[in-house]
Order: C-alpha cells, then structure tokens, then sequence
C-alpha cells in the first residue's frame, strides 16, 4: 500500500526571491517591495549568506518615525532571522510561523545561504486547495 508523502518546505517556497544588502536604504527597499508586490525582503552579505529580514511594516515604521528613507536597513533589520530548511516537513515551518507570529521563514542551504523563502500565503495557499479536495501532496513513497 502507498502513503503519500508530507509536503516539504521545498514544495512551497519561492525560489525567486528579492533580496538586499545591510548598506541599501530604507527607501529603496520600499520601492523594491512596491514593484514587486511582496511584504518580506530577506537581507544578505556578500556571499549571499542571510544576515536580517525587513518587512514591509519595519520600513513603514522606520518611515513613519521621523526617518528620511536614506537610513541603511541594517539600521532597522531584524537580525534575528527565522530560517527553514528545502527538505524540512512543510508542517515543521507552519508550526514556527504561528508559534513565532511572523509571516515567513528564510529558506537556506547547507551555508545558510538563501535559497528561498516560505510565506503564510504559501500555506494559505495549500489550505485552500486542501479545502476544495485537491490533493496537495507532491509525492507517493512506497
């Protein structure tokens, strides 16, 4: 008898992510966000490797409080990044979601360089076909 396997991380995430560097403005991160219509920009160095994540609410706020759109993002990142991994149960990174109360994990490799990022609305997303009765799995295992 087959079982269908779990949906992993890598079954959801986006593998075309727009990023930013720590030195790149406020203000450029907004209009990087803006034309491509996402909330979340994952933040790395030179090597790729992930050092922070800003939202598109970190930049309204970092905006709203007297700031010129000029400030660097690494001045209102959050450098504590909550990552994921390709292979990681998809069910693992939707319980982290909620028990953290964020809207997205950075998807990164064996380097914790970026390699994509997860989102609610890729769980919604899932949801929502699940709720129609399409089979969300991906895959069968023996």
């Amino acid at each position: 008898m087959k079982r269908k396997a779990r949906l992993t991380v890598e079954d959801l995430m986006s593998t075309a992510v727009v990023f930013a560097r720590e030195t790149d403005s406020v203000e450029k991160a907004e209009a990087d966000m803006a034309a491509v219509g996402i909330r979340h920009l994952p933040v790395v160095d030179a090597r790729g490797h992930v050092v922070g994540i800003v939202s598109h609410r970190d930049v309204l706020r970092a905006l709203g409080h007297k700031g010129t759109g000029k400030e660097p993002l690494g001045a209102v990142m959050t450098r504590r990044v909550r990552t994921a991994k390709r292979g990681q149960p998809a069910h693992e990174a939707a319980a982290t979601l909620l028990a953290s109360k964020i809207g997205c994990l950075i998807v990164v490799g064996e380097e914790e360089e970026l390699v994509g990022i997860v989102t609610e609305t890729d769980f919604v997303r899932v949801a929502e076909q699940a709720l129609r009765g399409i089979d969300v799995s991906h895959a069968e295992e023996a």
